[in-house]
């Protein structure tokens, strides 16, 4: 492939990666990973509400990793709150799972960010060898995108960031039950129970970040580089032929 191809195809990957760079540092920040709306058991039991009546006890609220807000209605009117999970929730959410997504997110930004770096390297400058090479690019993408060798997307908790950090954010979610906590957080009087849950944009660009990783490993593919650690049949066959010898 002629190297004006090339450029542009590490610029494009390289472009992209700093993009999801972005993306991820804003969602991390922002409140819009989850969309829930909860029930007021509590309420609705002692004046034995149904039909229409029902809407007067349905509350929502949306947060992300750090903060959210959201109102709080048990047929009394609706009662705005806000939140933050540091220091104000530690005792009510899984603090371990918690800081890992937190965590991973942060190495997902700082690999991207490098990813970036190596791709506009071979774009513009002399092509790192060995291992800031494309050997490098694919090792980084496959450590924050998780991208095999074989071209498999494999959405593997031991292989990627960006996997991990949404596995770990939906079983906080799901399977720990976090939007109920965060419900029923001092509320020593009503009972609340959560109706629907729904991924908001945050969580959704995590995920591009995620796939743009995979799609910068076929643009390397693209580029005329062999995968990494792949061996040709040549090399193969006179390797064999070299055992036979001895």
């Amino acid at each position: 492939m002629p190297n004006q191809q090339k450029k542009v195809i590490f610029c494009t990957a390289g472009l992209l990666s700093f993009v999801c760079a972005l993306g991820v540092v804003t969602a991390l920040g922002t409140p819009l990973w989850i969309k829930a709306t909860f029930f007021c058991k509590t309420g609705a039991l002692l004046v034995n509400a149904s039909g229409q009546e029902l809407d007067k006890f349905m509350g929502e609220m949306q947060y992300g990793l750090f903060h959210g807000e959201g109102v709080r209605q048990c047929g009394l009117g609706a009662r705005p709150f806000r939140f933050s999970f540091f220091p104000n929730l530690l005792k009510a959410i899984p603090v371990s799972i918690h800081v890992n997504v937190i965590l991973f997110s942060i190495i997902l930004i700082v690999l991207t960010m490098v990813g970036t770096a190596f791709f506009m390297y071979n774009a513009f400058g002399k092509p790192f060898e060995t291992l800031h090479g494309p050997l490098g690019l694919y090792l980084l993408s496959f450590i924050s995108g998780n991208i095999c060798p074989n071209m498999l997307f494999v959405p593997s908790v031991a292989g990627s960031c960006g996997c991990l950090v949404m596995i770990l954010f939906a079983s906080e979610v799901k399977i720990h039950h976090l939007s109920e906590k965060i419900a029923n957080y001092q509320e020593g009087t009503y009972a609340y129970k959560t109706q629907s849950e729904k991924y908001t944009t945050s969580f959704w660009v995590v995920f591009i970040c995620f796939f743009v990783h995979f799609l910068n490993g076929l643009l390397i593919r693209l580029a005329g580089f062999q995968f990494p650690f792949a061996k040709s049949k040549d090399t193969e066959t006179t390797n064999v032929a070299a055992d036979l010898m001895y």
